[in-house]
């Protein structure tokens, strides 16, 4: 029996009456799709098989391109060769910045010299490293439960499904969560967190179709407290009418749970959307700035072959990425490590990792 399996025995409850109905599923890409019942954990793979698994359509397009960078045992390091290097990691969606840090760091140690594709790939390994590096960023989990985390996103980034990937790895941690379906804007959103729930074993608290997100957000964090939960997680909505009228929400939502307790929220995680490159980097800086976020969830990165979003993602926004999304199984979801999401981009033979 797999893990999942053993959480779909235990049943969610829910703070409303009525049982969970089945509904759709976030829209995004296959991330966000819940997966179903019986699911076993892929067996012996491991976190870092599942990783280059999920990185391999930016994998397949960085390695294939460097590739293409030789015509012969050898290649010249002239401006033509660099030019063509920093179209190819641009491609990436990293941005004209990091490829050029790139591009500049080759042309230091190669310019006029014939470079082997594996000196190549050692400088570009090697700058990605130092492009990506970030202090050690756990959750910020309360000594003196429970730890609230409020969750932003615009519609469509993985945001629900991120949630309830987050509230698994906790519960297989010992934790006890509840969750508040806070996105009472869309009903899908809610249906797809009961589902959730359900399977995970978890609480969840739910309010009517179009009520206030902070009733619910309040509901929640004093139904953790009555209740003794170690977690507490919120979900909002992606959209309002204005993009000023959400923001405000998200301010208020921040209020009513200081008021239940006053260091909340402890974290604010954004989750951004990976296929959408640059674009996720435009639509969600309101967010970065209305809530102050403490973190990044990246998700949806098995979907996109412009993984290297994560590169501007991480210096644009100064926070660090705090948990990376690389398929649509449960446990697709872990705390990023920049050496392994690395050595997974040349997982297919350009020499051992760093």
């Amino acid at each position: 029996m797999g893990i999942f399996d053993r959480f779909t025995r235990k049943g969610a409850k829910t703070s409303e009456t009525g049982s969970p109905e089945a509904g759709p599923g976030e829209s995004g890409g296959a991330d966000s799709r819940p997966a179903g019942d019986g699911e076993a954990v892929r067996s012996n793979s491991g976190w870092l098989g599942r990783i280059r698994q999920g990185l391999q359509r930016t994998g397949r397009l960085l390695q294939t391109d460097i590739r293409d960078l030789f015509k012969h045992d050898g290649e010249l390091v002239d401006d033509t060769m660099l030019d063509r290097l920093f179209a190819l990691l641009v491609k990436t969606d990293m941005g004209a910045g990091p490829a050029e840090t790139i591009r500049d760091q080759v042309g230091r140690e190669f310019r006029g010299r014939v470079v082997q594709q594996e000196d190549l790939v050692r400088v570009v390994r090697d700058q990605l490293y130092e492009l990506l590096h970030q202090e050690e960023a756990p959750l910020a989990l309360q000594t003196d439960p429970p730890t609230v985390i409020l969750v932003v996103g615009v519609n469509g980034s993985g945001k629900t499904t991120s949630i309830a990937k987050l509230a698994r790895m906790l519960i297989q941690e010992g934790h006890r969560v509840v969750l508040g379906a806070g996105d009472t804007f869309r009903a899908a959103a809610v249906e797809q967190l009961t589902i959730w729930a359900e399977r995970l074993g978890a609480e969840i608290v739910t309010g009517p179709a179009g009520s206030d997100p902070a009733s619910v957000a309040h509901r929640t964090v004093a139904r953790a407290l009555e209740s003794g939960a170690d977690v507490c997680i919120l979900d909002t909505a992606g959209r309002l009418q204005t993009q000023s009228n959400l923001m405000d929400q998200l301010t208020k939502i921040r209020r009513v749970v200081e008021k239940l307790v006053p260091s909340a929220p402890h974290e604010v995680l954004l989750v951004l959307d990976a296929t959408a490159g640059q674009n996720a980097i435009s639509q969600a800086r309101g967010f970065s700035d209305a809530v102050q976020c403490s973190g990044i969830i990246l998700s949806k990165l098995d979907g996109s072959a412009k993984g290297g979003v994560i590169i501007p993602i991480r210096q644009q926004f100064n926070l660090p990425v705090k948990f990376i999304g690389v398929g649509e199984k449960p446990e697709d979801f872990a705390p990023f490590r920049p050496h392994e999401f690395v050595d997974a981009l040349f997982a297919d033979g350009n020499g051992p990792p760093r």
